[in-house]
């Protein structure tokens, strides 16, 4: 199916037209909210891709570069807000209209705006997880741990990147201190998927289940250029789902979209906000 760039109209009345919405949002939803995006509007990087977790967990070296870059990136990273997009799709959720939020975002901002019916689909940077014995720890905790461990790396000078990452050039991270699980010593790495690592089943199996409960797809700051997302995009479109798309610049789905709107979620979703504040619920 040919993708149709169309107006704000048609989006509020495929918005309106469908009573279970299964929602798509990636990086483009919280920019607004000062975190970088990885993609431009080709949907090619930006910038040198994430660590892979093959890297991660097999050189030391990558690991203390992580967590030194981290270090910095974390203080900016957790005091960002929702956004009115966040806000819009809170709203929606607290009519009824969506049947789940599948985020591929790490930052829980749809939650801190209200959303209840949400799967991180990769994941939380708010935690820490032991690779050994699943023990999992307040990134909070894991930062004052990291500063009291590396207090001469406090306060340097560094660009602000994407997922709580940060830009440090030419430093030696030799003598960076990462500590090991206070449970069994094992390696610990934010509770968060990394490129080659596997989304958890339970999270697919789960949102497969709710794709099967929806009657449409709306897909709000993503390019799908990951497969973990654009496989929900994929099945819904096999199924005979409509999809719709607001996204600045191409996505791997638009051959499947029956409506795209290349311009802001904030743009597109302001209608959402328009009148009295909803009363979110506070269960999903």
């Amino acid at each position: 199916m040919q993708a149709i760039n169309t107006d704000l109209d048609s989006v509020r009345a495929f918005i309106e037209g469908h009573a279970r919405l299964f929602v798509i949002t990636g990086a483009g939803v919280s920019t607004g909210s000062g975190i970088p995006d990885y993609r431009d509007a080709n949907g090619e990087w930006k910038r040198t891709p994430p660590v892979t977790f093959q890297a991660f967990t097999g050189d030391d070296t990558t690991r203390r570069r992580y967590w030194a870059r981290s270090l910095i990136g974390w203080s900016y990273f957790r005091r960002a807000r929702p956004n009115a997009v966040h806000r819009a799709l809170a709203a929606l959720e607290a009519k009824g209209k969506i049947e789940l939020l599948l985020t591929q975002n790490v930052d829980g901002l749809h939650q801190a705006a209200g959303s209840r019916r949400v799967i991180d689909l990769h994941g939380r940077l708010d935690a820490v997880r032991c690779l050994g014995c699943e023990a999992r720890t307040p990134r909070e905790d894991f930062q004052r741990e990291l500063l009291a461990r590396n207090p001469g790396w406090v306060g340097l000078d560094a660009g602000i990147a994407p997922d709580g990452d940060a830009d440090l050039e030419g430093r030696d991270f030799a003598s960076f201190d990462v500590p090991a699980c206070a449970t069994c010593g094992g390696l610990l790495k934010p509770d968060v998927v990394f490129f080659g690592e596997n989304v958890p089943r339970e999270r697919v199996v789960d949102a497969n289940l709710r794709l099967s409960r929806s009657d449409a797809v709306l897909v709000v700051g993503s390019s799908l250029m990951v497969w973990s997302g654009f496989r929900f995009v994929r099945a819904a479109a096999r199924d005979g789902l409509p999809v719709a798309a607001i996204n600045l610049g191409r996505t791997r789905a638009d051959e499947l979209l029956s409506l795209k709107l290349e311009t802001s979620g904030a743009e597109a979703l302001a209608f959402l906000l328009e009148g009295p504040a909803p009363v979110l619920s506070a269960t999903g």
